[in-house]
């Protein structure tokens, strides 16, 4: 697959995981992410795919961050790092995620938030 395609698919599956109605969907969110999934937040909390998936099902709804400077990096055939900046008003962060090609498709293995600094 043209890394051009690549980086749409994943760009999209990420998109996904931050859409608030997606984000209350505990089997839509399961499917994208790995029985193994760890995710280190931006508020510096380690979060398992179980506490996540709870923590997703009763969040408050907000929209959606806009999202600049996404990247890939394939890693291996079926391995592809995602570099990305997510932007909220009271809030920015460096995001990256590793995302593994398998027989259930592309799904999330590892994803980190880190808060960019106020300018």
């Amino acid at each position: 697959m043209p890394d051009t395609v690549l980086a749409e698919l994943l760009l999209g599956l990420e998109l996904q995981l931050m859409d608030p109605v997606f984000r209350k969907d505990r089997a839509a969110v399961s499917a994208l992410l790995t029985e193994d999934f760890r995710e280190f937040g931006v508020s510096g909390r380690e979060w398992s795919r179980e506490a996540i998936l709870d923590l997703l099902a009763t969040e408050p709804s907000r929209p959606a961050p806009e999202v600049q400077d996404f990247r890939i990096q394939p890693l291996t055939a079926d391995t592809v790092l995602v570099t990305y900046r997510t932007i909220r008003p009271e809030i920015q962060a460096n995001r990256s995620s590793i995302w593994i090609q398998n027989e259930d498709g592309w799904q999330v293995l590892f994803h980190q938030g880190t808060k960019v600094p106020d300018a």
